[in-house]
């Protein structure tokens, strides 16, 4: 799995990025954007699974690695914006918050939730990432320093 956003694609890195966002986090941060609009659902949050496929090597035949439980759902504004969102895990507020964000972002508000809600989570998620290379960083050896034992 790639830790970057694609930025060719808008739409496709803001969903990634609330697919990747911890449970809880679209919702508080849509919350203080103001009051939720209203829409209908054409798809209530539903919990299933879906399969997961991988290749050995990266480059590999793909093979099926196993089951991975989501939550989905797809609502229309009342303006006409459709939103959809495909979360990990059995988390039904959090696909709600990231369709009625992925339907927002299409209308004129786009740029307010930019700065409200995507770029947040695009600094938590930098900042995530370099704790995870710190760590990782933190574990190294370097066995060029070690001495040998020969003088």
């Amino acid at each position: 799995m790639k830790d970057t956003l694609d930025t060719e694609n808008p739409r496709k890195a803001w969903m990634s990025l609330m697919a990747l966002a911890p449970e809880g986090r679209v919702a508080s941060l849509l919350a203080s954007v103001g009051a939720p609009p209203t829409f209908t659902w054409l798809r209530v949050p539903e919990i299933g699974s879906t399969m997961v496929r991988g290749r050995a090597g990266a480059t590999g035949a793909p093979f099926n690695l196993g089951e991975l439980t989501v939550t989905r759902c797809a609502l229309t504004l009342d303006t006409g914006e459709v939103g959809h969102a495909y979360i990990q895990g059995r988390r039904k507020a959090d696909a709600e918050a990231a369709a009625v964000v992925d339907a927002l972002m299409q209308t004129k508000l786009a740029d307010t939730l930019q700065e409200a809600v995507l770029d947040p989570l695009i600094s938590e998620m930098a900042e995530r990432k370099a704790a995870r290379a710190a760590k990782a960083a933190a574990t190294k050896v370097d066995f060029f320093t070690m001495t040998r034992g020969e003088d």
